[in-house]
């Protein structure tokens, strides 16, 4: 099975990064929602009612699939011979970054629920939330491309 994957490594490869562009689309955007969700929560019942089906079906749909895909494609890679080399410092950073992004993840889940159930954060709470994919993305890539 080991050499399969290394015949299929350009593709997994391939696939790995779609699932990575689509799960840190969502992971940029779900905070922003949040943002207009909670500086709008006393308003009207319709933007907030557009907020919560957005933030659901962004997050069902669109990120938790794309986490997996990730993940799968992600470990099928790190299982692929003469890809990672342990003993050198890149793969611990992005092995900790991408479980640092699978937290923020679950953080996103668990705030969609609170704000469904009408317990916001304030607005400048999810802007400067939202900039934790980005930190994370910029290690990860660093990592990635430097291999330190």
């Amino acid at each position: 099975m080991i050499d399969g994957l290394a015949l299929i490594y350009p593709y997994v490869k391939a696939f790995h990064v779609m699932a990575v562009i689509s799960w840190m689309a969502g992971l940029f955007y779900l905070p922003r929602l949040f943002v207009y969700h909670a500086e709008r929560q006393g308003e009207s019942a319709e933007p907030v009612a557009s907020f919560l089906i957005m933030e659901q079906k962004l997050l069902r749909l669109i990120m938790n699939p794309a986490m997996i895909a990730t993940w799968v494609s992600g470990l099928a890679l790190v299982m692929t011979p003469g890809i990672v080399s342990w003993d050198m410092t890149w793969p611990w950073v992005k092995a900790a970054c991408v479980i640092a992004m699978s937290v923020f993840h679950m953080w996103c889940a668990r705030e969609r629920r609170h704000l469904s159930a009408g317990m916001a954060l304030a607005g400048r709470s999810y802007r400067m939330m939202n900039e934790v994919p980005t930190l994370l993305m910029v290690g990860i890539v660093t990592a990635v491309i430097v291999k330190f």
